[in-house]
């Protein structure tokens, strides 16, 4: 059997060790011949391949990124896109294709299954908001890099008395900013989920600088206002019809800086978040993720993705992968608001 493997949407740590795993366990135990599509969709829509095999995947474990590449390409969204990628896998010997990605490239993958491409998935999203499994693989990594990022924040602003609002990755699901907040012990926490009273901001940060010590505010991307959605965002929009997120942080900073008097900063982590290396449990899911999707290939269960339950990893089809996402939910978020002010 020869395999296909991509890698789409945005980077993340741990997508290397994916690769790894599916291919180490498939040559060395399913004799199996492998092929990386370069830059997601656009790979097998282009016919861009690149040679995959052990000697290609040896030493990748600890690396961040992707080594096949990626992009936001949607086939759906391109004259013949399907007729083409049919092609392409069938001119390439392609058996079945290991498709890595989040919402956007398994929804592709999706319907790929639906018109009879062999396709396994493997979640993979910075946000931790895919519903049908308790963690992804990249999760972990970025909310220690932004932990660590809060840690050092306390310091420098408790030296100038200033309000820190640090922006953290989460367009839809605030699972970076309540984990790393947490941890990091912000005393506020907004989250896309809940959209927050300026008011209420204000008093937890005027209560912080009672306490003589400087407040710290997390803000997932994709957070706003209770008064309405913020208008910082770019008119640009990516394949799958997402508008590029920015400016919550600025925006929250400028508004406490006005009405508490205090100075404001705001720290964008940005993609420092999902670049290089990943921690041990990121290359520990992201390895077992890689092992049962080409134990799933070997199986022939196709259309299915595999995922953590606990402490297992499990299949379930394709569908319930991008059905709904995993959000915050109340309670959880009430947690951390014990630890506000």
């Amino acid at each position: 059997m020869r395999v296909g493997v991509l890698t789409g949407g945005g980077d993340c740590p741990g997508l290397n060790a994916v690769i790894r795993a599916v291919v180490r366990k498939g040559v060395s135990e399913y004799g199996y011949e492998f092929v990386g599509f370069r830059d997601g969709w656009r790979g097998p829509l282009e016919n861009i391949t690149c040679e995959l095999g052990i000697p290609q995947v040896r030493g990748i474990l600890p690396r961040g990124g992707t080594i096949l590449g990626s992009s936001r390409t949607n086939p759906f969204k391109i004259e013949n896109g399907v007729e083409r990628i049919k092609e392409n896998l069938a001119a390439n010997g392609v058996d079945a294709l290991v498709a890595i990605g989040g919402e956007d490239t398994l929804g592709v993958a999706t319907k790929l299954s639906e018109l009879d491409v062999k396709v396994v998935g493997v979640p993979k999203t910075i946000d931790n908001d895919l519903g049908a499994t308790d963690f992804t693989f990249g999760f972990d990594t970025a909310v220690n890099i932004a932990t660590e990022a809060i840690d050092r924040l306390h310091t420098t602003a408790e030296s100038h008395h200033r309000i820190m609002v640090v922006e953290v990755m989460g367009r839809h699901a605030g699972w970076i900013a309540l984990h790393a907040g947490l941890a990091g012990g912000a005393n506020v926490i907004l989250i896309p989920e809940r959209p927050f009273d300026m008011d209420k901001v204000v008093e937890y940060v005027e209560s912080r600088f009672r306490t003589n010590y400087s407040p710290i505010v997390v803000v997932a991307e994709g957070a706003v206002p209770k008064e309405g959605t913020h208008s910082l965002q770019s008119d640009e929009r990516d394949a799958f019809g997402h508008v590029r997120l920015g400016g919550i942080g600025d925006m929250v900073a400028k508004e406490l800086e006005k009405r508490t008097g205090k100075e404001a900063r705001a720290v964008v982590l940005g993609h420092v978040q999902r670049g290089g290396t990943p921690t041990a449990f990121d290359r520990w899911l992201a390895t077992r993720f890689g092992l049962h999707a080409i134990e799933a290939v070997h199986d022939g269960d196709f259309g299915m993705m595999v995922a953590l339950r606990g402490t297992d990893i499990v299949r379930v089809p394709l569908t319930d992968a991008t059905k709904e996402l995993k959000l915050v939910t109340p309670e959880l978020y009430a947690e951390a608001e014990v630890f506000f002010g």
